[in-house]
């Protein structure tokens, strides 16, 4: 590979990183606000499908993120961001700790009540966020690399589909159970969203597929990278 082409792949991979780190600290921001998505009317455990944070938009995007940088730059990579992600929560975890801390003036728009309300949570939100997050990415990116070894490179759809669908179980069901501990959410609505998040993510796993396909196509046509091969940006 070429100078050039060593610098492309280094912006690019730092682009991914960006993504990836935006996805995961605004999921972080937002959480507390639910909506509800129904394309049928079901109720699960007493919870309507899909009644959902709306902190689960972007946090697929990471799954996504990791799964195409582990494919094109390898496992080490792919845990360099799953690192850095977590970094980027807890700096922006302290930011806001401090701003709710520091009083509002009289004239402020928002004052202290509403800016407690709306990131008041927010320490737990993280801490709770970034344990299950850990744990689910760290899991995604080895059960990603089994199948990869497994398959020598091929059948792109199972890796990412089997790393993906028992990662986000475990972020899903991990977070869920931490943000009811602390009483964030009552336990009653815990099975329910615990499946209606899990579906959600589920879902938009298997929408994701296709692009993760096209992004390595372009990956390799680009790159002209064999089946299994990796790029190195030492």
């Amino acid at each position: 590979m070429t100078l050039k082409d060593k610098l492309l792949a280094q912006r690019i991979y730092l682009l991914l990183a960006a993504l990836f780190i935006t996805s995961l600290v605004v999921s972080n921001l937002i959480f507390q606000k639910f909506f509800y998505w129904y394309p049928f009317e079901v109720e699960v455990f007493g919870t309507k499908l899909f009644e959902i944070s709306v902190g689960i938009l972007p946090y697929p995007i990471t799954f996504l993120i990791t799964d195409l940088i582990s494919e094109i730059y390898g496992k080490k990579r792919a845990n360099q961001v799953v690192v850095t992600g977590i970094f980027a929560s807890l700096f922006s975890l302290l930011i806001v700790l401090v701003s709710d801390m520091v009083p509002a003036t009289t004239w402020s728009p928002v004052g202290n009540e509403l800016f407690s309300t709306v990131f008041g949570s927010t320490a737990i939100a993280v801490t709770a966020s970034m344990l299950a997050y850990l744990f689910a990415q760290f899991v995604d990116i080895q059960i990603y690399h089994f199948w990869k070894r497994l398959t020598k490179g091929k059948y792109l759809w199972i890796r990412n589909n089997f790393s993906t669908f028992f990662s986000q179980f475990v972020d899903t069901f991990t977070i869920l159970m931490l943000l009811c501990s602390f009483n964030i959410i009552e336990w009653d609505k815990f099975a329910g969203l615990l499946v209606a998040g899990f579906l959600f993510k589920v879902l938009i796993a298997i929408l994701d597929t296709p692009f993760l396909y096209l992004g390595v196509y372009i990956f390799r046509k680009r790159f002209k990278l064999k089946i299994n091969e990796e790029i190195s940006l030492i």
